[in-house]
């Protein structure tokens, strides 16, 4: 059975990625893509400019731009790329409408009735969905996967809860895709770092406390440790990589690191990776170039586990607009054909 899916945003960088990844997708077909006003009846292969990849895919070249309107919409599954500002007025009207919306915005994925989930960390979570629905008077929902800095260093500290954290500190260098397009001009990155990008350091230091919170009753508890980020854009196309500092509440070996990563296992959905967590044991990995299609891009990668004065310190890259953004949203949509949620 194919589940007709609805892309929201898809001329942007995300979006793209979306009709992308959706080709010949063994659960979802695309049926509709929506757009900007501007867009409306015009064939996505003639608007769109294409970044991420060699060319459109096939099915996508004429189908005609939708507007972002439920009533205009025939779909059992809605993925969202739009960003934030407009997702925040577009999400609500598909969900009230009876839509489920897998959103990669940043909209909603804070409020306490929405869960935020990684579908190997945080399944449980999607139980949210009644309370959400129950107390919106809904007959949709939203639910939402986290940043694309949160995700990576978020899915290795999962199987490492187990020894009890005490704090986290992580310091990032993303990519440029993560930006959008156009993204950071040229003359600001070319032989440059810039060691500031608006609003990411909040995302990174309380998403992570939710995703990785319990579901109690009607609401998430949220994981009490401490959580410091500082996130920097370097001149790399794709891949966010992460330094990792983890403190644990009893003295724990880096074999003990390893193993517990090595636990975390994938699920039963087309878009999951054969291994969540590769570990590279190379001193110089992982690496953007080298690294960043592991597991098609929905594999993060790990690499220089070492001890350090307060625990445990490491490297972890992933692909960003993929596992940290449309394949992310991907999976949430699988997550919850499996539940029988849509």
């Amino acid at each position: 059975m194919h589940y007709k899916v609805c892309v929201l945003g898809a001329t942007g960088m995300v979006g793209q990625k979306f009709v992308q990844l959706l080709e010949g997708h063994p659960w979802f077909r695309v049926t509709t893509l929506a757009a900007s006003e501007r867009r409306i009846g015009k064939k996505y292969g003639s608007e769109v400019e294409w970044i991420v990849s060699q060319n459109i895919p096939n099915y996508a070249k004429d189908i005609e731009m939708a507007p972002l309107d439920p009533k205009q919409i025939d779909a059992d599954l809605v993925f969202s790329a739009l960003p934030a500002e407009i997702a925040r007025e577009v999400e609500p009207k598909f969900a009230e409408a009876g839509f489920a919306v897998s959103s990669n915005a940043s909209a909603f994925r804070m409020h306490e009735d929405v869960p935020l989930v990684i579908p190997e960390v945080n399944p449980d979570h999607i139980a949210l969905i009644e309370v959400q629905k129950r107390k919106r008077g809904w007959d949709g929902f939203i639910i939402t996967n986290p940043n694309c800095t949160s995700t990576m260093f978020t899915i290795t500290l999962k199987p490492l809860m187990e020894f009890g954290i005490k704090s986290v500190r992580i310091a990032s260098m993303q990519a440029l895709s993560g930006a959008g397009y156009p993204g950071v001009p040229s003359l600001a990155i070319t032989d440059n770092v810039i060691p500031f990008i608006k609003g990411e350091e909040e995302k990174c230091e309380s998403e992570p406390l939710k995703i990785l919170g319990k579901f109690v009753g009607d609401k998430i508890e949220f994981a009490k440790f401490k959580l410091s980020a500082s996130c920097h854009r370097v001149p790399v196309l794709d891949g966010h990589l992460e330094a990792v500092w983890v403190e644990f509440e009893k003295d724990v070996s880096v074999e003990d690191v390893k193993e517990k990563f090595r636990s975390l296992k994938p699920l039963d959905l087309p878009s999951s990776p054969k291994e969540v967590i590769v570990i590279r044991e190379e001193l110089d990995r992982p690496q953007p170039r080298l690294d960043r299609d592991a597991g098609k891009g929905m594999s993060v990668v790990v690499g220089r586990v070492r001890r350090d004065a307060w625990g445990i310190k490491y490297m972890v890259l992933g692909h960003n607009t993929i596992r940290g953004a449309a394949g992310a949203s991907i999976l949430n949509g699988e997550l919850l054909v499996k539940e029988k949620m849509i």
